[in-house]
C-alpha cells in the first residue's frame, strides 16, 4: 500500500519474511478526508483518545483499548487510533511490552461494514497490522468476547494472543462475499495448518476459544479477566526475541500431496457453494499461502479481494446482511408501530400438537430457557413425541457442550394443562375446522391475557382469531421445518392483532434464535403465497415435456440447495395436496386441467391418489430405495408420457433458461403483488423470508434483489412474453407495481419503498 493518507506522515520500511513492507505512521494526528457521508458527519476530526485509548499499566506495559461500541469495529477512526497509540507505546522508553484489548469485554468484531462502498478513509488495515507485527516490543492481543474478521487478523498480527475461555474467534468474510484480506488467508494456515484453515475460512465458522487453542490460533486461555491475564503475560515476555513470534515468518505446513488436498478442497467448496465465488477465491488464496513466499501470497490475496469486493455477489450478500437486521420494521395498517411496542414477558409457553413441527417448536422454546407445557391428546403420539424431543435436546446439548434442558418440559394429554401459560402455540394438523375448534377450547381454558398463536402455514388468521374472546391477542407464528434448526419465523398479524401481540411474538422468536418478520394476513402469507406460482410453473413444465430432474437441475445450478420436486418429496406431496384441498382445488379422480377459471395441473393430486407422498413412502417425484437419495423413476417418466397422451400434449424440449424464467419470474411477480398489497413492508422483508426459509441462494440476495440485478424491464418483458404464450395463467401478467417501477426508471431496490408508499396512497 503506497498511498500516503496523512500530511506530516512518516514512511518507514520494514523487512518481513525477506520482503520489504512500507509502513505509514503519522507524525501527528490530522484530519482524514473522506467522501463517506457518515464518516464526514461523525468522525472527520477523530482523535486517538476517542477510538483507541492509551495508558501505561503495571509500570512497563502499554495498554491500548479499542473504543467503538458495541463490537469495537475497525472504523477509520479506530484504525487511526491504533496507529497513533502503537506509535506512542513503541516510542515510550518506559514501555517494554504492549497489550491491545477492546472496551466492554469485546476485543473486535472486524471491519465496519457501514464503510463498505465508500472511498477508503483512514489508515489501511494491512500496513497497520504489518507495523504491529514488525514492532520491536512484544504486542499481546487480549481477546475477550469476539475476535472476528479484521479483529482476528489484527490479533494474528500481534506476537501473542491470550483469550478468555468464553471468547469466540473466526474469519466470516466469506458470508459477505469476500475473503479475509488483511493477511487472514496467509497467516492463519501458518498456525493451524491448511486443512483447518480451509474449513474455517471457506465456511466463515466461529469457533470457541478452546478450539482456537487446539489449533494454535491463541497461546493461552484464562477464566479471569482477559486483560489482566494479558498484562501479566506481556510482562513475562518483555525483552524476549520476536522473530519466531511473527506469524508471517513461519513456514506454512504442507502435506506431502498438496495438489490432492487442494483438488479435494475445491470440489467440496464448489459443491457446497453452488455458484458462490467467494469460497472458491478463499481456496485460491490459501493455495497461495502454501506455494508462494509470504509477500507474494499477500499480493495474491489482494488481487482476489479486488475481484470480489465490487462483485454482484458481494453486493447481494451485504444487502442480505443489512436486510436481515432491518427485517420486519414497519407500521401496521392501523398506523401503530409494532416495533415501537413493548413486548410482554413470556416465562411459560405451551405447545399444542406434537407432530414434526410441534416437536421442533418445543425444543426451540426449551433451548431458549423457557418453561414449556407440551400437549398431545393421544397416548401413543405423546410417548413418541417425548422420546423424539428428548433425543433432539440431548443431541443439541452435546454439540454445544452443555446439559440438555429436559427438565423444562412438562408433558400432558389434557388441554387444561396450558391454563397458566403466558403464550400458547398451536401446531395441530393443518385443518381449518380442527384449528377453529381448538381456538375455542383454548379461549376457554387459558388465562385472560394469554397470547394465542397459530403455526398455520396458510390459513386465515382472522378466521381463527374470531374464535377467541380477545382476538387482539391472536397472531400467527409460522415456523419452518425443522423448527429447532430453521431461523425464519413469519409473524402474521390479523386485522385485530395488537402491536403488543406482534412485538411479543417477534421478541419470543428472537429469544429462540429466530429472525422474525412481521407480515400481513392473506392465504399463504408471504413465503407460501410466492411458492404457489413457482411450484405450479414447475408442474406446467412437466406437462409440456420437462422431467423433475431437468427442472431441479436448473434450479440447483442457479443455487438452490434443492430443486422444487426434491423439495416437494421432502416436505410431502400429501402436505401440498391438503393445502389445495382447503382451497377447493382438489377433485378426486378428476384430471381436468382448468380449475376456478384458470389453468391447473392435477399432477400432484394424481400422485397423491397413487399413494406416492415422497420420501416418507419411498416414492414421489423420485424413487427412494432404502435411502434419502433421490433417484429418477422410470415409472414417473411413463406416467408423464401417458398423461400427455391422454390430454393431447406434445412434449417439447425445454431449456434451462425457460425453467428459470418461468419459475423464478412468476415467484418474483407474486412478490411484487405482496408489496403492492402491503402484506410485506418492503423488498428486504420478502428477501429475508426467501433466503432464510426457502433456500434462495444467499449470494443472489433474495428474489426482489435478484430482480433488481437482472433488470426490472427484462423481468417485465419476459413475463409478458410467457403470459402471451400461456393466456390461461393470469398471474404471469406483470403486476402494476412492477410496471410502475419500470416507468419510474427501475430505481435501485432501496428506493422501492417510496414508490410503494405512493401506490398505497392511491389504494
Amino acid at each position: 500500500m503506497k498511498t500516503q493518507l496523512w500530511t506530516d506522515a512518516v514512511m518507514t520500511t520494514r523487512r518481513i519474511n525477506g520482503a520489504k513492507v512500507e509502513v505509514v505512521l503519522p507524525a501527528k494526528t490530522s484530519t482524514v478526508q473522506s467522501s463517506a457521508h457518515a464518516i464526514k458527519k461523525k468522525r472527520n476530526n477523530f482523535s486517538c483518545g476517542k477510538m483507541a485509548q492509551y495508558s501505561r499499566v503495571s509500570g512497563t506495559v502499554g495498554l491500548i483499548t479499542l473504543q467503538n461500541p458495541p463490537v469495537n469495529a475497525l472504523s477509520a477512526a479506530v484504525r487511526q487510533g491504533i496507529v497513533d497509540t502503537v506509535k506512542r507505546a513503541l516510542g515510550d522508553p518506559e514501555v517494554k511490552s504492549v497489550v491491545i484489548c477492546g472496551q466492554n469485554g469485546v476485543f473486535c468484531g472486524g471491519a465496519d461494514i457501514r464503510e463498505f462502498g465508500s472511498p477508503m478513509a483512514g489508515p489501511p488495515l494491512v500496513p497497520m497490522i504489518h507495523a504491529i507485527e514488525a514492532a520491536g516490543k512484544p504486542v499481546v492481543a487480549a481477546i475477550e468476547g469476539v475476535a472476528l474478521g479484521g479483529g482476528l487478523e489484527l490479533a494474528l498480527g500481534c506476537h501473542y494472543r491470550i483469550a478468555h475461555s468464553k471468547a469466540k474467534v473466526g474469519l466470516p468474510e466469506v458470508t459477505l462475499g469476500l475473503l479475509p484480506a488483511a493477511g487472514g488467508t496467509q497467516r492463519l494456515p501458518r498456525l493451524t495448518g491448511l486443512p483447518a484453515a480451509i474449513e474455517l475460512i471457506t465456511t466463515g465458522r466461529h469457533i470457541t476459544a478452546a478450539e482456537a487453542l487446539k489449533l494454535s490460533i491463541v497461546d493461552q486461555l484464562t477464566d479471569q479477566s482477559g486483560v489482566d491475564a494479558a498484562v501479566k503475560f506481556a510482562k513475562s515476555v518483555a525483552e524476549q526475541p520476536l522473530d519466531a513470534r511473527r506469524v508471517s515468518n513461519l513456514p506454512c505446513p504442507c502435506p506431502p500431496d498438496l495438489d490432492a488436498l487442494f483438488e479435494a478442497a475445491m470440489q467440496k467448496v464448489r459443491r457446497r457453494a453452488r455458484g458462490a465465488t467467494a469460497p472458491v477465491a478463499c481456496v485460491q488464496a490459501l493455495r497461495a499461502a502454501a506455494t508462494l513466499p509470504y509477500a507474494r501470497g499477500m499480493q495474491r490475496e489482494e488481487e482476489l479481494m479486488a475481484t470480489l469486493f465490487t462483485s454482484g455477489q458481494a453486493r447481494a450478500l451485504q444487502y442480505a446482511f443489512f436486510a436481515q437486521r432491518a427485517a420486519g420494521r414497519w407500521s401496521m395498517p392501523s398506523g401503530a408501530r409494532w416495533d415501537g411496542s413493548e413486548p410482554k414477558p413470556v416465562r411459560k409457553a405451551a405447545v399444542v400438537g406434537l407432530g414434526t413441527m410441534g416437536r421442533g417448536i418445543t425444543v426451540s422454546l426449551a433451548q431458549a430457557g423457557l418453561s414449556v407445557i407440551a400437549v398431545e391428546a393421544e397416548e401413543k403420539p405423546l410417548k413418541e413425541a417425548k422420546q423424539a424431543i428428548s433425543g433432539m435436546l440431548q443431541r443439541g446439548a452435546a454439540r454445544r457442550g452443555e446439559a440438555p434442558a429436559l427438565d423444562l418440559i412438562t408433558y400432558s394429554q389434557n388441554l387444561r394443562a396450558v391454563a397458566d401459560a403466558d403464550l400458547v402455540i398451536e401446531a395441530v394438523f393443518e385443518d381449518a375446522d380442527l384449528k377453529k375448534r381448538l381456538f375455542r377450547q383454548l379461549s376457554a381454558v387459558c388465562k385472560p391475557r394469554a397470547f394465542l398463536c397459530t403455526n398455520t402455514s396458510s390459513l386465515d388468521i382472522d378466521l381463527l382469531a374470531a374464535q377467541s374472546r380477545l382476538p387482539e391477542l391472536v397472531v400467527g407464528m409460522h415456523f419452518f421445518a425443522p423448527a429447532h434448526v430453521m431461523k425464519l419465523l413469519e409473524v402474521v398479524y390479523g386485522s385485530r392483532s395488537s402491536p403488543e401481540a406482534v412485538a411479543t411474538a417477534v421478541n419470543l422468536g428472537k429469544r429462540m434464535g429466530k429472525v422474525g418478520v412481521a407480515v400481513g394476513n392473506c392465504r399463504g402469507f408471504v413465503g407460501n403465497r410466492m411458492l404457489s406460482p413457482y411450484f405450479e410453473q414447475g408442474l406446467f413444465l412437466l406437462e409440456e415435456g420437462a422431467t423433475p430432474e431437468s427442472v431441479d437441475a436448473a434450479l440447483e445450478e442457479f443455487g438452490f440447495a434443492m430443486g422444487l420436486f426434491r423439495m416437494s418429496d421432502l416436505s410431502g406431496i400429501d402436505v401440498g395436496w391438503r393445502v389445495r384441498k382447503a382451497e377447493g382445488l382438489v377433485q378426486p379422480g378428476a384430471a381436468v386441467r382448468v380449475r376456478q377459471g384458470r389453468r391447473y395441473s392435477p399432477l400432484g393430486d394424481l400422485l397423491y391418489e397413487q399413494g406416492r407422498f415422497g420420501q416418507k413412502t419411498g416414492r414421489g417425484w423420485y424413487r427412494y430405495d432404502n435411502s434419502r437419495e433421490a433417484t429418477p423413476d422410470p415409472w414417473l417418466h411413463g406416467f408423464l408420457e401417458a398423461y400427455r397422451a391422454r390430454h393431447g400434449l406434445a412434449a417439447r424440449r425445454i431449456d434451462r433458461r425457460e425453467v428459470l424464467e418461468r419459475c423464478l419470474y412468476a415467484l418474483i411477480n407474486e412478490g411484487f403483488r405482496i408489496l403492492e398489497e402491503g402484506i410485506a413492508a418492503g423488498p428486504e422483508d420478502v428477501d429475508v423470508i426467501y433466503v432464510l426459509g426457502y433456500g434462495w441462494p444467499k449470494h443472489r440476495g433474495g428474489p426482489m434483489f435478484y430482480a433488481s440485478m437482472v433488470g426490472l424491464t427484462k423481468i417485465s418483458e419476459r413475463l409478458e412474453y410467457y403470459q402471451q404464450a400461456h393466456p390461461d395463467v393470469p398471474y404471469l401478467q406483470p403486476c402494476s407495481l412492477l410496471r410502475r417501477l419500470v416507468a419510474s426508471g427501475s430505481p435501485p431496490v432501496h428506493k422501492w419503498r417510496e414508490i410503494i408508499k405512493k401506490t398505497h396512497s392511491h389504494l
